[in-house]
């Protein structure tokens, strides 16, 4: 019985150990030298919080940020940019792929909508810029008041859809976040698989 019980354990512990090499530590080693795609670059201090942010947020769960090949999805067609490949993600950790879209894929949303003001609308009302929208709002990244001062970043919120009266501040906390948003801008061309094994 003991010879039964040990010869289960080890088999399972080798079981769970190939599995780990196969699913983790195999790709792992591929991977690991992976140049970054061309034009990408490290986040700059402001971008790397704003995606601390964006992680904090959770906003992987109703976003993705991988655009997927023609023959796996219309992704192109929807106007999310190229399929993404693994230099895409070098400088990302954790990586922010998602697997749901509620939300559209905000790959190339930086270049969708390159405008910092409509973000800044985006995040503390939806509803202002994309009709019908079920994202919440944030307007803990906001801050009203009755004048502003010299140096606030005023943001244009039309008037219906002001939560309180006053004018809308962004915080730091929103303009790093929309800096983040705004670098996810990857319409650069990179090498299909079939260019690399020429």
């Amino acid at each position: 019985m003991k010879n039964e019980a040990l010869f289960t354990l080890l088999g399972a512990t080798g079981i769970l150990l190939f599995a780990g090499g196969g699913l983790v530590l195999a790709p792992y080693m591929q991977l690991s030298d992976t140049p970054p795609s061309p034009g990408l670059e490290p986040y700059s201090q402001e971008e790397a919080e704003g995606r601390a942010l964006y992680v904090s947020l959770g906003c992987m769960y109703c976003h993705s940020q991988q655009p997927r090949d023609p023959s796996q999805a219309p992704d192109g067609e929807r106007g999310w940019g190229r399929p993404s490949v693994p230099g895409d993600y070098v400088y990302d950790y954790p990586h922010q792929l998602g697997t749901m879209r509620t939300g559209p894929d905000l790959f190339n949303v930086g270049k969708r909508l390159a405008s910092e003001d409509w973000h800044l609308i985006h995040l503390y009302q939806p509803r202002a810029v994309v009709e019908g929208s079920i994202m919440p709002s944030y307007p803990f990244l906001f801050e009203h008041v009755p004048e502003p001062s010299e140096g606030d970043r005023i943001v244009a919120v039309p008037e219906e859809w002001l939560a309180k009266p006053g004018t809308v501040i962004a915080t730091q906390d929103a303009l790093k976040l929309t800096a983040y948003l705004l670098t996810l801008d990857h319409d650069d061309p990179v090498l299909e698989a079939s260019d690399e094994a020429r």
